[in-house]
């Protein structure tokens, strides 16, 4: 493999990670989910989850944190294109913000399914 597309690689991998950074720095909802997840793991761990507990709890997780940045994407692209108030960019802000919480309440559910019956 050439030198040069590695270095590609890893400079793409250093544009993800800075927008991970900026997710986790300027949006106040995904540290909300951030630490909600946090919160999850340590609850698996003193519940000790089985394997397919553990891998329904981060798929949801994954899918809210990855619609999160979607959303933020998103805005900051409708933002860039339509400074102005535009109905349009007003729906699809709202639209990708519903996705956030259509996932949300998801893991809410999947949450429920997983660890009420261990309260018991």
């Amino acid at each position: 493999m050439p030198i040069e597309y590695l270095r590609k690689r890893a400079q793409s991998f250093g544009y993800a990670f800075n927008g991970l950074f900026h997710l986790f720095r300027t949006q106040p909802h995904a540290r909300v989910h951030l630490v909600a997840l946090m919160g999850v793991v340590a609850l698996g761990v003193l519940s000790d989850l089985e394997r397919w507990e553990w891998a329904s709890v981060i798929l949801v997780s994954v899918l809210v944190l990855s619609l999160e940045a979607l959303n933020t994407a998103l805005e900051s692209l409708t933002d860039l294109v339509s400074p102005e108030y535009h109905r349009l960019a007003g729906i699809a802000k709202d639209c990708a913000a519903a996705a956030v919480l259509i996932a949300a309440i998801g893991a809410v559910v999947i949450g429920a399914i997983v660890f009420l019956p261990r309260l018991r």
